[in-house]
């Protein structure tokens, strides 16, 4: 045995040198990709979110296993964030403090050679951006559970940053506690999304415990590492910064909770090959101009996936609608639909076209 493991150990040996030597060729690569963009006076963006999906996808198709499609995606998103940031590490703002599911899904898209900038509300991570104080933003749009997240829909209609990516995160939530016996528990802290989507799950076992919403969940994970006879519930991220013991895992009333970020940034993002449009428009006030507005989608024989409504910020009893369709808006269907849309719509946005996500 020792003799079969030892001639399997040397090939991982030789397999693992031949990685290091290609994985810097291809960092050499990314650099002269950098000086040429400079020489030809393209320094702009060195982000490329179109160009990172195609890649991703790519990778995905020609993998033949035994490693998943996810666990690909997942190291070659570390190989472009360390080649990136040798030309220059990427700020990303996000909703803070660190420990959230906000941080998650930041690290989840642009890996862990990006520099996390955590801020203290959503309106911040929007001002860092426009601000040029972060090159991207990640803010929470909508969950699976409980739906819209109305202030990041209610700041997208007055940004001028437009909507370049999208990242789906899959949502565990977790008992955090230092107590051993759950009977201890008098207080439980979490965000009020959060303790929404346990709600069930915490009638059947504290149904005692006091529910206390708190900024975010790692806040709530850092009150229940110094207070006793108090939990928290939050993720991994959570648990790990806060060295807090996941006394119960996966306690989320639906098993397929999951969240959708938007990365927000100063430019567009080309086609990519499998995109998606997101809009903000308003009808006037007269029977049937809700059909008018959906009609141009259904001529172009354009996909919609999302139509929500919101009241509009400046009149009373007046609404925009938030519509997110299949396909990038320099494909000829989505200008058609635009067009059309132009000619029956009181308010008209175009967010971005953007990749959608890459699992």
């Amino acid at each position: 045995m020792q003799t079969a493991l030892a001639g399997v150990r040397a090939e991982i040996d030789h397999i693992d040198s031949e990685l290091l030597r290609l994985l810097n060729q291809r960092a050499r690569c990314a650099q002269k990709v950098g000086e040429i963009k400079a020489e030809f006076g393209d320094a702009g963006f060195i982000y490329r979110p179109e160009r990172e999906a195609q890649v991703l996808r790519r990778l995905q198709d020609l993998n033949p296993g035994p490693l998943p499609g996810e666990n690909i995606t997942f190291f070659f998103r570390e190989v472009m964030s360390a080649c990136l940031s040798l030309e220059q590490p990427l700020g990303i703002a996000f909703l803070g403090p660190l420990g959230t599911f906000s941080e998650s899904a930041a690290t989840k898209h642009f890996g862990h050679a990006a520099r996390l900038l955590p801020q203290i509300s959503i309106d911040d991570v929007f001002r860092e951006v426009e601000a040029g104080h972060a090159h991207y933003g990640v803010v929470p749009v909508e969950n699976s559970t409980e739906g819209a997240v109305g202030r990041t829909m209610d700041l997208l209609l007055g940004t001028s940053l437009k909507i370049c990516g999208e990242v789906v995160l899959r949502i565990h939530q977790n008992l955090l506690t230092n107590e051993s016996d759950l009977s201890k528990i008098t207080r439980v802290y979490s965000h009020a999304q959060s303790l929404a989507q346990c709600h069930e799950w915490l009638n059947r076992m504290l149904p005692d415990a006091q529910r206390i919403s708190v900024g975010s969940n790692a806040q709530a994970a850092q009150k229940a590492a110094e207070e006793p006879g108090t939990a928290a519930i939050a993720g991994e991220a959570a648990a790990a910064r806060y060295s807090l013991p996941k006394r119960v895992e996966n306690i989320e009333d639906e098993p397929n909770n999951t969240t959708r970020f938007l990365v927000l940034g100063r430019h567009e993002s080309g086609p990519s090959g499998r995109d998606r449009t997101s809009l903000i428009m308003s009808a006037p006030n007269r029977t049937g101009a809700l059909h008018e507005l959906l009609l141009p989608f259904s001529l172009a024989g354009v996909s919609m996936t999302r139509l929500e409504s919101r009241p509009a910020r400046n009149a009373l009893w007046e609404y925009v609608f938030y519509v997110d369709v299949e396909g990038h808006h320099q494909e000829p269907a989505i200008q058609q639909a635009l067009t059309g849309l132009s000619q029956h719509a009181a308010y008209l946005k175009v967010l971005g076209s953007y990749p959608q996500a890459v699992y």
